[in-house]
């Protein structure tokens, strides 16, 4: 078996403990992530979920605790070390560039070029063919890739924000609220989107307030409240009354609770 592969989970967050001040925001918390998993990552406003995952992409260092990618320890001290190793965040105000075409977009900072003389040019003709087959390939249909990012819509553009992590062999997805302020026509389609990056190997971290979205992709959820986890649920095994209950009271009902051992 090679070093890159291994049976655990793809990513491993252990005893994670973050402190401002004199606040401790998560206290020990150990969350996984599967390979081609998609986990729902649930917890009222103020519980850690945004710490959390601001650690695990390099935007916080953690007070305490280790993460492991692929089996391996990793320190990821930056975003940039997180999309080294092949995590990808699509966060709410998305990362994309209003005035720039759909292809610029998506090719942004990883730009395709070719030579002319002394000169190099960049290949708007084989961004914008790429662009077009890479969407395809998971089932997004755009009408022009040169068509301006700031003419979509709110759903068009997480959709070509996936595409695009997609694309570029990611290992990881992280959807902060992917589906806030979306149409329930455009919702669907980013649903479709997030189970099209499952099924093509990527594992997924789902972030949202509406369990019901949440509920129809997840294979398990986490759930955490005041900076401690609540408990990881497979989705065969809880409902989505059950899900709501524990986001907003932190306790988990009593038939989910394990058999205390002697």
């Amino acid at each position: 078996m090679s070093a890159n592969q291994h049976d655990g989970p793809l990513v491993e967050m252990r005893d994670i403990v973050k402190v401002f001040g004199t606040i401790n925001v998560l206290r020990g918390i150990d969350f996984a992530v599967g390979k081609q998993e998609i986990v729902g990552l649930l917890g009222d406003n103020g519980a850690g979920k945004s710490t959390l995952i601001k650690i695990l992409t390099g935007v916080y260092t953690p007070s305490g605790g280790q993460i492991y990618f692929e089996g391996q320890p990793v320190q990821i001290n930056s975003p940039q070390d997180a999309r080294a190793i092949g995590i990808e965040t699509v966060y709410q105000d998305l990362a994309l560039v209003p005035l720039m075409s759909i292809s610029r977009n998506f090719w942004l900072g990883q730009e395709i070029t070719r030579r002319i003389g002394p000169l190099e040019l960049m290949d708007k003709d084989e961004m914008n063919n790429r662009t077009r087959q890479a969407l395809l390939d998971i089932g997004i249909h755009i009408r022009n890739a040169d068509e301006p990012v700031g003419s979509l819509s709110g759903g068009e553009r997480q959709s070509i924000a996936i595409g695009r992590a997609v694309y570029f062999g990611k290992k990881l997805l992280i959807l902060d609220e992917p589906t806030s302020a979306l149409s329930v026509g455009e919702t669907a389609k980013v649903l479709e989107y997030t189970k099209a990056a499952k099924a093509r190997g990527m594992s997924v971290i789902f972030i949202s307030h509406n369990i019901g979205h949440v509920h129809k992709v997840a294979d398990r959820f986490t759930i955490i409240s005041h900076g401690q986890k609540v408990g990881d649920f497979r989705k065969d095994d809880v409902n989505e009354m059950e899900v709501a209950s524990m986001v907003m009271t932190g306790e988990v009902p009593e038939r989910l609770r394990l058999p205390v051992q002697e």
